[in-house]
């Protein structure tokens, strides 16, 4: 390009960070802009995994089914704040529309374009920097009680065959021996290479946001209040401290981004799933990598802090506090899956994860405003973070034409 971008980047979490590194690396000028430090929201809170192999949506064929006994089920890793059901049906409506083959086959295609090769792409955002020392690359596995629960998951796994994800099972002692705090109720492990995790998200971030200002970038703490658009293009966005001209804007604050999109007139059928994590600290036992746990949809991971058992949905939007169910059950199934493991103590957390309604992130530019979007991951944020903010870089530096991305579209919904 003639004239380097000068561009403000909303949202300071693993997908804005990434974006302003790559920007900035392209030569850009560019500002990071959030009401909160780097990494304090949902990038600090999540599972820390790097899930290649999550290119297969929630909405599956028979969920639609299965999702009244789900709710009821108290066992069961699904919650709703029945106050919020009222305010979240039409989404629920759209999101439960998606859940057959055809539409789940499309998904996990697109999918996979974002997470097939998050390691490499992580390497290639944090290699060589201060950020590195939080990212190892290793095998995910996914533990099951037998192997009847295993082939239960056939469709699953099918698909992720397909997108290139073959698992080596172990079965009986093999278990024992690989993963010792594992409890007598898993028999079985899926182990998948070409995978990896954090050990620790938020600190990660934060060693991300300290790269990109070491490569020219500046970031504000304050909040967005508004998009100024001068004959059709992004001129500055407004902030509580002021404006910040630009004349190129990407929208990276997860759930929060609706509000922004909506200045623009998109209807972007987007919410909450609102998701937990404790923390076990010191524990005397661990799993050698990150484990699903597939009987409570949770996912153990070894961190720097401590045993990251992540996990549980809860439809309930944005502005309630912590429920207690939702924690309650993940120590149950935590206690349940490693009955010998002791700690000092815990920490409760809870995020909010941004979920459009078909289940793929809103990726490209809102019609010819120099506006970007950037969100939308469900449960991909930390592994599809670094190759979204390339992909809006290139969008932005002219190497990469919309068309590529039409998938993901910021506008489909319209």
């Amino acid at each position: 390009m003639n004239k380097p971008p000068n561009c403000v980047v909303v949202g300071a979490g693993i997908v804005g960070v990434a974006t302003g590194i790559w920007l900035a690396r392209a030569g850009a000028r560019v500002t990071l802009v959030d009401r909160l430090p780097p990494g304090e929201g949902t990038s600090h809170g999540n599972a820390g995994v790097l899930a290649a192999c999550a290119m297969v949506p929630v909405t599956g064929p028979g969920l639609l089914r299965k999702a009244p006994a789900m709710l009821m089920d108290r066992e069961f890793p699904l919650f709703m704040r029945w106050s919020y059901f009222p305010r979240i049906a039409p989404w629920l409506k759209k999101y439960l529309s998606y859940a057959n083959d055809s539409d789940t086959q499309r998904i996990a295609k697109h999918l996979t374009y974002i997470t097939g090769d998050t390691v490499e792409q992580h390497q290639d955002l944090a290699g060589n920097t201060e950020a590195d020392q939080w990212l190892h690359p290793s095998e995910y596995q996914f533990a099951y009680p037998t192997m009847d629960d295993f082939e239960a998951d056939s469709y699953v796994w099918s698909l992720r065959k397909r997108h290139g994800f073959t698992p080596k099972l172990l079965q009986g002692q093999e278990v024992r021996d690989r993963e010792p705090a594992l409890g007598s109720n898993i028999n079985v492990l899926a182990v998948v290479n070409n995978h990896g995790f954090i050990t620790s998200p938020g600190k990660y971030v934060k060693s991300l946001a300290k790269v990109f200002e070491s490569l020219g970038g500046t970031i504000v703490q304050s909040s967005v209040e508004d998009i100024t658009i001068t004959d059709g293009r992004v001129s500055a966005v407004q902030t509580e401290q002021g404006a910040i001209d630009c004349d190129h804007a990407v929208i990276a604050t997860g759930v929060w981004s609706k509000k922004l999109t909506e200045l623009f007139g998109l209807k972007i059928p987007l919410e909450s799933e609102r998701g937990y994590h404790v923390i076990f600290k010191n524990p005397t036992k661990t799993v050698s990598v990150p484990t699903m746990i597939t009987s409570g949809k949770f996912v153990a991971t070894p961190m720097h802090d401590g045993l990251r058992c992540a996990g549980i949905v809860e439809l309930g939007g944005l502005d309630a506090g912590p429920s207690r169910a939702p924690i309650e059950l993940l120590m149950r199934q935590m206690k349940a899956t490693f009955p010998d493991v002791e700690y000092s103590d815990t920490v409760e957390w809870l995020g909010h994860r941004p979920a459009p309604s078909d289940s793929l992130p809103l990726i490209g530019e809102i019609g010819k405003t120099g506006v970007y979007t950037a969100f939308g991951h469900h449960h991909i944020g930390l592994t599809g973070g670094p190759k979204t903010g390339r992909l809006i870089a290139e969008l932005i530096c002219g190497e990469r034409t919309a068309d590529d991305l039409i998938a993901f579209h910021p506008e489909r919904f319209n």
